[in-house]
Parts: C-alpha cells; sequence; structure tokens
C-alpha cells in the first residue's frame, strides 16, 4: 500500500478539482500529483478518477474512497497540531457557556486555579438555563447536563452523575407513602423546564436493576429552567424532585432532604463539554477540557 501522504493527495485533489491547484496547495509540481494519483490506482486496482483534456469526475468507487481520505487528512492535521501546540502556551480569549446553577457551584470555583495555570489566556464565561448556538454566540464550548441532542456538535464526557427522587422530610412525613415509582402518581413532581426527558423520569424496572429501564410520566405545580429553584421548593417542602447528586448531596448528608426509591437506581445523567468541531481545536480549548476533566469528578 501507498504511504498515508497519497491519500492526503488525492483527497486535496478531490477538494480543489484539479492537478494544478492541489499541486500549488501542496507546494508540488502538478506532474508528481498525476503520477501519485496513478500509482494510488495501480495500487488499488481501480479507477479513482474519471480524466479528459477538460474536466475531471470521480467514479463511485473515488467517491467512496474519497470520504475515507477526508478522514485520513483530518486525522493526520489533528495529530500534528496535537504535537505542535504542546510546545505552545494558550492565549487569547476563551469563551465558555454553562447551565447557571452548574457553572456557580462548580465551574467558577476552578476557574482561578485555571487561570492560574494559564496566565495568558482570558476567560469570558456566561451562565444561563438555555440551550445557546455556541456557533451564533461566538462560543469556543459549552457545558451541557443530561442526554445530548443530535447536532454537529463534539462532545466529550467530563463526568457522570447520580440521578436521585429527594423531598423533605416534612413533606414525605405529611404525604402518601411512596415505595415503587408508579406511588409518585399521588405526589407533586417538581420538575426542570430544560431536561430533554421533560415531565418523564426514567427508573430501573426493580430494584437493583441495571437493565430493563421503564419511562414514567409525572405531574406537579411547579417546573422552572434551575435547579436552585427546584432545589429551594424541595427544601421548604412543595413536593419531590428529580435531582442530579451535585444539587442536593450536602442537605442529603445534614438530613435537610431525604432520598426516596433509591433502590430503583433512577437514570444516570453525564456532563459534557461541547464544542463546534474537533478538526483544528484550539489549545485553549484542549486544556480547558483536560483540566475540568481532570477537577470535576472530583468535585461531584
Amino acid at each position: 500500500m501507498r504511504d498515508v501522504n497519497a491519500y492526503i493527495v488525492f483527497a486535496k485533489v478531490v477538494e480543489l478539482g484539479g492537478f494544478t491547484a492541489a499541486a500549488a496547495a501542496l507546494g508540488e509540481s502538478k506532474s508528481a500529483v498525476s503520477k501519485q494519483i496513478a500509482r494510488l490506482e495501480d495500487d488499488l486496482g481501480v479507477r479513482l478518477l474519471n480524466r479528459t483534456t477538460r474536466r475531471m469526475s470521480l467514479t463511485e468507487a473515488g467517491a467512496a474512497f474519497n470520504e475515507r481520505c477526508i478522514r485520513i487528512a483530518e486525522t493526520v492535521e489533528e495529530a500534528r497540531l496535537a504535537a505542535t501546540q504542546l510546545q505552545q502556551a494558550p492565549s487569547g480569549v476563551l469563551r465558555v457557556n454553562a447551565p447557571l446553577s452548574y457553572g456557580v457551584r462548580h465551574i467558577a470555583p476552578v476557574l482561578p486555579d485555571f487561570m492560574a495555570r494559564y496566565p495568558d489566556l482570558t476567560v469570558e464565561m456566561t451562565v444561563i438555563d438555555r440551550r445557546v448556538d455556541l456557533i451564533e454566540e461566538g462560543l469556543d464550548l459549552a457545558i451541557r447536563i443530561g442526554r445530548l441532542e443530535d447536532s454537529s456538535l463534539v462532545a466529550r464526557r467530563l463526568l457522570t452523575c447520580r440521578r436521585m427522587v429527594v423531598a423533605a422530610p416534612t413533606y414525605l412525613a405529611a404525604a402518601p407513602p411512596i415505595e415503587t415509582p408508579q406511588d409518585l402518581a399521588n405526589h407533586n413532581c417538581l420538575t426542570y423546564a430544560y431536561l430533554n426527558a421533560g415531565r418523564t423520569w426514567r427508573f430501573s424496572s426493580d430494584p437493583g436493576a441495571h437493565n430493563g429501564e421503564f419511562d414514567l410520566r409525572v405531574e406537579g405545580s411547579l417546573t422552572s429552567n434551575n435547579g436552585d429553584v427546584l432545589l429551594d421548593a424541595v427544601r421548604a417542602g412543595l413536593g419531590l424532585a428529580w435531582l442530579p447528586d451535585f444539587f442536593c448531596q450536602e442537605e442529603i448528608a445534614r438530613g435537610d432532604l431525604t432520598v426516596v426509591l433509591e433502590e430503583y437506581e433512577a437514570e444516570p445523567i453525564g456532563v459534557y463539554a461541547v464544542f463546534p468541531h474537533a478538526r483544528h481545536l484550539s489549545t485553549k480549548v484542549r486544556v480547558f477540557i483536560d483540566f475540568l476533566a481532570e477537577l470535576l469528578p472530583n468535585r461531584a
């Protein structure tokens, strides 16, 4: 098989629509590029390009092959950047977005350490409980919690959190008993507006089971787009909420909140860093994601 450079040359020829343009972009002669493509076709035993004096087009095999060549070229470029960027100190402005409560509780406290480690960086951090468009708002990355929607964004999981149904002891003392998830139909269930699942809570089908999950529709008198609003309402005895452990572990430890249905193991959630694309990922974004992946699990 020909070396990987021939695949990169082929992808460039297709991208730019001809040997002359590809040769100029690659800093090679047109004849050298043409010979590499010819040798590549010989090695593969297939024609990749239909060539005439006026135009060039991909064969069916060439189109399929080009898709893989593009990935190879991108991977090689990412490897080169990863190696060279290690020698460069991150600098410039890093624009980050996070959900309000999580950003205040978990991202903001570690920012001073991050900025001390990378003094040439300036951070612009916004916290808001709505899904933002990274491209439209000029953001480098965002922190997302829960099930991710299908999109063109690239995601890296930073940690996995437990999700639990909690209530104040005063609420539980006056409310009907809760022995199975179905008993939640008789309770005021407070819900998070921006959670993809909405009013649907997911549990394992049997106590202690790790599979056989089922969804349960709940109803309640309060829906909010902010986790702290729900937490305050639960502490006040208004009802139950399905909260990540990073919201309520201190309250549980103090006895202000009680976990119910713990044996049914509610669906865990992921905390992710999402960014527009992996190709040409800047040093400043890479080091921030690595920093969060190192520290956040210890704060969960």
